[in-house]
């Protein structure tokens, strides 16, 4: 459904704050497509009058999980996107989106002041982002992530704990040299869990033996495992293996879900808001899905609390069906930029709260303590 705020006395977007910070993690995140010691986020700050909304977007430092950057992200906010909302009055999500027309690409851009914007209204209809968007699970599930460990016995022990906590399941990062033997270790060690691969594009159609070797180690998907911008291969590679695809990067619009569907390109999607342009797309992709039978679950990309709160609204949507790859604040940072903290409310599940809006915001003063610049766009 379209949900309309016509009646309620739309104010002016009349200014927009914009901040590149750059987050120290606990321990570098390692992925097919690199190491990241430092997590680099925009955070928007959004003001209509006296009301305000906060969004972030988190492509990382450096074009490898998708061609845009923070460093980009920033220009492009600033000097193309931001000014073409002020002075807008913007009734519906579609209606911020339309102002974006003229941009080509620039998700992860759209995809920050897109979630400014659901901030802004929340907080001005005084119901949580999660209610809003038409969530209906105040209780969602979580799982597990571990990127590329120093050695498989590490890794093992990390599984041990998680499974001991309770997670419902654990995502391993897949890449050459860390692939087929370890997840034979891991199912040899742990038969029984749920389990399922992110291959962050790291591969081909020349894999094809190794990919129908996995069909016989029972993983619940197969996260990415092609080029990220493809979609006929992977169709042609679901054709020919067992284990069920899920498109991550590929998926960037609601179109692109839409044409990987008709092609039987994967059987699962995952919608990170920020990858797809803001809530507005992430809502869409999430309705044709559910439309066609193809169950979807939210992730994020390391963002604070901030943009994790949005995810787990996201996750609180029926055709969530796979636990979020949404995680405490602890697991990643010593002290998280945003309040309050992401945490978990039981084994593998989180409880979102009623506070109007997204439910966290920046601390001022770690905010300016991990600012690297700053822009007012008025």
């Amino acid at each position: 459904p379209r949900r309309t705020f016509k009646g309620r006395s739309l104010p002016v977007i009349d200014t927009i704050e914009l901040y590149h910070v750059a987050m120290p993690l606990i321990y570098p995140w390692r992925t097919a497509y690199g190491s990241d010691a430092v997590i680099e986020s925009v955070l928007i700050k959004m003001w209509a009058g006296d009301a305000y909304g906060w969004g972030e977007t988190t492509p990382l430092a450096k074009p490898t999980y998708s061609p845009e950057y923070t460093g980009g992200v920033y220009h492009v906010c600033r000097e193309i996107l931001s000014p073409a909302l002020i002075g807008k009055k913007i009734d519906l999500g579609e209606t911020l989106q339309q102002q974006f027309s003229w941009v080509a690409g620039n998700f992860f851009a759209k995809g920050g002041l897109d979630a400014a914007w659901w901030d802004l209204q929340a907080r001005r209809q005084n119901q949580p982002l999660w209610k809003l968007i038409g969530g209906t699970n105040q209780v969602i599930d979580v799982g597990a992530d571990f990127g590329v460990q120093d050695s498989i016995d590490m890794l093992l022990g990390n599984i041990t704990g998680a499974l001991d906590a309770g997670f419902k399941r654990i995502k391993l990062k897949y890449c050459r040299g860390w692939d087929v033997d370890m997840i034979a270790a891991v199912r040899s060690t742990f038969p029984d869990p749920v389990f399922h691969i992110d291959c962050n594009s790291g591969y081909t159609l020349d894999d094809l033996s190794m990919f129908k070797k996995l069909d016989q180690y029972n993983l619940a998907m197969i996260e990415q495992p092609l080029m990220r911008d493809d979609l006929v291969d992977h169709a042609e590679l679901q054709q020919q293996i067992e284990t069920p695809i899920c498109l991550d990067e590929s998926i960037t619009s609601p179109e692109k879900a839409w044409r990987a569907i008709k092609i039987k390109a994967g059987r699962w999607i995952n919608i990170k808001p920020a990858r797809v342009g803001g809530v507005t797309q992430a809502l869409e992709i999430n309705r044709i899905c559910e439309a066609e039978g193809i169950p979807c679950w939210t992730g994020g990309m390391l963002e604070s609390a901030l943009g994790a709160s949005v995810c787990k609204a996201l996750a609180t949507l029926p055709n969530m069906k796979y636990p979020s790859d949404v995680f405490p604040s602890t697991r990643f940072y010593t002290e998280d930029l945003s309040t309050p903290p992401i945490e978990l409310s039981g084994p593998s599940q989180m409880t979102l709260s009623d506070t109007p809006g997204v439910g966290a915001e920046p601390i001022p003063e770690r905010l300016e303590r991990q600012t690297i610049d700053r822009a007012v766009i008025r």
